[in-house]
């Protein structure tokens, strides 16, 4: 069995480059990965304006109050006033408005008296008071997103503001999903003696979408060469063959002579990693395939630590957004054997920071503690026994699954 660090680096090695860009319109741009820089087109804003309701005024002509002021203009924004404010003038401006030449100052509505053609300033400004100058918020040719960023409703509003209406993004990995079993029926379906109901391909393609990959579902396939070999066939043209099942050593885990027999160069096969030993990996073609175990724990945490990264190099980011962090141990642990350990916990918070509490079972059939679990403790191969409150290695789940 190899170690859970040359497994990662031995499939990353084995992804090949990032998935070619393509041109997106912004409006369907959320939550897709960005394949090179986004600069600005224009300047923003583009001359000074106007950062609240009130009048440009020469901020000499208001040093001293009251001061008197002969209203010229108005400068709603969108209109411009086309002229110049001279010694003892203003111009009533609103907010987002450009600024009149000869003015350097804005006094707001509040502290002003309007009578006519007249306004009485109550309240003196600055040089420079309520107005935003050209290019505060970015420059013509200045970077504003860059390459490998996923993103986000701001970064849109950020594009859109730097008039790009289209984006180089990184295409979507597509990613065949298999389960494979006689056992399996799908969500639905009425199990009969024996069999249960199949969720691992249901939670890897949720997985997949919220991680920028496209899933392809392949359904379930049983327990026979053929059919299997069928099933495989179907994936052609996918970026990556994820399947689910049958990579164990039984005598009826036939998946790695079916993938063998379809052509599959084997890379490995088993880690030492609990849960999810028995996880190969291999390419079929220009195409990695990875196979991840049947229990549906072991399947999401091998997706986590494997196929988030694997993703992530796909789309051409540097780590996948590792959340990986330390806390608190919540309860004492005993030591560890060779393989490394991933501990569905509880993960609170008291006052001296974050506190892991691993549950007292660890099956890999528990779905559902999986889903009450805040958190992966990772317990290092041969780690020694750990008392409570001893800081550990922890691996975060917001948002992961």
């Amino acid at each position: 069995m190899i170690s859970v660090e040359e497994a990662l680096n031995r499939i990353l090695a084995g992804i090949g480059g990032p998935m070619p860009a393509e041109e997106v319109p912004l409006t369907a741009g959320l939550g897709r990965i960005l394949a090179e820089d986004v600069t600005a087109r224009l300047t923003q804003p583009p001359v000074a304006v106007s950062a609240m309701d009130g009048y440009a005024v020469r901020a000499v002509d208001v040093a001293t109050v009251p001061a008197r002021l002969t209203v010229i203009g108005m400068a709603p924004a969108g209109r411009p006033f086309n002229g110049s404010i001279g010694p003892g003038q203003t111009v009533r401006i609103f907010t987002g408005a450009a600024v009149p030449d000869g003015a350097d100052a804005v006094v707001i509505q509040e502290d002003t008296e309007a009578a006519g053609n007249t306004v009485t300033v109550r309240e003196g400004a600055p040089a420079g008071r309520f107005i935003r100058p050209a290019g505060l918020d970015f420059r013509a040719g200045s970077v504003g997103l860059t390459a490998g960023k996923r993103l986000t409703s701001r970064d849109i509003g950020l594009a859109a503001a730097m008039n790009r209406p289209w984006l180089r993004l990184r295409r979507r990995p597509r990613v065949a999903i298999l389960s494979t079993g006689d056992e399996l029926v799908n969500p639905g379906e009425s199990p009969q003696a024996g069999q249960i109901v199949s969720s691992n391909a249901f939670g890897l393609a949720a997985f997949v979408t919220a991680e920028g990959g496209e899933p392809l579902m392949l359904g379930i396939s049983p327990d026979d060469p053929q059919q299997l070999l069928q099933s495989i066939e179907a994936a052609a043209g996918a970026d990556l063959l994820v399947t689910s099942g049958g990579a164990s050593v039984g005598e009826h885990d036939l998946i790695a002579n079916a993938l063998g027999a379809a052509g599959m160069e084997l890379d490995f096969w088993k880690i030492a990693m609990r849960p999810g030993k028995p996880l190969l990996f291999g390419r079929l073609g220009r195409m990695p395939v990875l196979g991840l175990p049947g229990n549906p724990v072991s399947s999401l945490v091998c997706a986590i630590v494997f196929l988030r990264p694997a993703l992530a190099a796909m789309l051409g980011q540097k780590a996948g957004g590792s959340s990986e962090t330390t806390a608190r141990l919540g309860r004492d642990l005993p030591e560890n054997d060779r393989r490394q350990d991933y501990l569905r916990s509880e993960l609170t918070v008291d006052q001296n920071g974050l506190v892991a509490t691993p549950f007292e079972r660890q099956d890999s059939a528990m779905l559902s503690l999986l889903v009450r679990a805040g958190c992966l403790v990772i317990r290092p191969p041969h780690a020694a026994a750990a008392r409570a409150g001893e800081a550990v290695q922890i691996l975060r789940l917001d948002g992961l699954v």
